[in-house]
């Protein structure tokens, strides 16, 4: 492992950034990835597409050293939300599913129903969201087959257990929407049957890149009803059409872009380098000052205190009437952040700079000098 200073020096944005689970600015070993290929597609000289051709099991390897997933379970995907639909479109029963998850899960599991037939959602009361052990466990029927949960949720920055989660629900399928905690949170993925992440969040690998990991029994009960011709057991089938391999190379449709797949893994691989654990020491660090930074202002949370609940999403909850205000304080200040539903969304990183708090602490001063007029 290296120090986690190596790890700092992969950040390269501007002061001011606190939205990375919108998007992340791409990280220095991505940006360099994406030079070389620029370089190398640009120029084509001979045997330069083996290089592109190698990136697919480089991502894989460097998926499988951060999920505990094997290489073969692994396939390439474009982006979470496509993971999200080969997963739905292939089950069959009835999937456990909180309304209020981020959009790419509710729609794969209701245009799956739509579509197949075969799948019904099966709609989970949550707490304000919240996906835990004990709600899940209070729902659970015979007929569900399978549970799906963002490892954290994008509107108030909850961490799920899912290990809790697994304990509850026994051998029904668990997936995964890993896209809000990849790379920064020590998640036990080994745990669940499918695990979707996309790396333009906080990997910082920008868009484009993603992947869909599969146990052995996702593999045994999902149907790959998406499946191209790389989905099969041919290099390259002419006059025919094969039926989808039995790994997870099935869930692929045509070839994925190298380029993508060179930055998302070398994003990942300077993760590994460090450890998830050290990143989420130092993202933690970082959301405590910013909660301090906020209490110093009274300015009400709406995401979790709590260290074992939160990852590196802070959310404001002003009274009501002072979000526009708050909003434009960040802006005047030149602090990037996610507004929705009158809360705003902070979201801080391990490169997250003194310089940038010192900015927000700006913002929260102007905040509060327009509030007191």
């Amino acid at each position: 492992m290296v120090d986690i200073t190596e790890f700092l020096a992969d950040f390269d944005s501007e002061p001011g950034y606190l939205d990375y689970a919108r998007v992340g600015p791409l990280s220095v070993a991505a940006q360099a990835e994406q030079r070389v290929s620029l370089e190398l597609l640009g120029r084509a000289r001979f045997g330069v597409l083996d290089t592109f051709r190698a990136q697919d099991e480089r991502l894989r390897n460097a998926v499988a050293a951060l999920t505990g997933f094997d290489p073969s379970h692994i396939v390439s995907q474009p982006n979470t939300s496509m993971g999200l639909m080969h997963a739905m479109f292939g089950m069959t029963g009835a999937v456990l599913v909180s309304p209020a998850d981020f959009p790419s899960v509710t729609f794969a599991a209701v245009r799956a129903a739509e579509s197949m037939h075969v799948l019904t959602p099966t709609w989970l009361d949550t707490d304000g969201g919240r996906v835990t052990p004990h709600s899940v466990k209070a729902q659970l029927t015979p007929s569900i087959t399978a549970v799906a949960v963002s490892l954290v949720d994008s509107r108030t920055g909850y961490v799920a257990d899912i290990e809790g989660i697994r304990q509850v629900i026994g051998d029904r399928l668990l997936i995964v929407d890993a896209i809000q905690g990849f790379t920064v949170v020590d998640a036990p993925f080994e745990l669940a049957d499918v695990v979707v992440s996309g790396g333009q969040k906080w990997a910082r690998s920008g868009w484009g890149t993603g992947f869909m990991a599969l146990s052995d029994s996702a593999l045994e009960h999902l149907v790959p009803v998406m499946s191209g011709y790389t989905g099969t057991d041919e290099d390259l089938p002419w006059d025919s059409v094969p039926p989808p391999t039995s790994g997870a190379a099935a869930y692929s449709i045509t070839n994925p872009d190298p380029t993508a797949q060179a930055r998302f893994a070398a994003s990942l691989e300077h993760v590994a380098s460090v450890g998830v654990s050290a990143i989420s020491e130092r993202v933690d660090s970082r959301v405590g000052e910013v909660i301090e930074l906020v209490d110093e202002f009274g300015v009400a949370l709406a995401s979790s205190r709590a260290e074992n609940e939160r990852a590196g999403i802070v959310v404001l909850d002003p009274p009501d009437g002072q979000a526009s205000l708050l909003v434009a304080a960040l802006h005047n200040h030149g602090v990037t952040a996610t507004a929705r539903q009158d809360r705003i969304r902070l979201s801080v990183h391990a490169g997250t700079t003194q310089d940038t708090l010192g900015m927000l602490r700006d913002a929260l001063v102007s905040f509060q000098t327009a509030v007191a007029r």
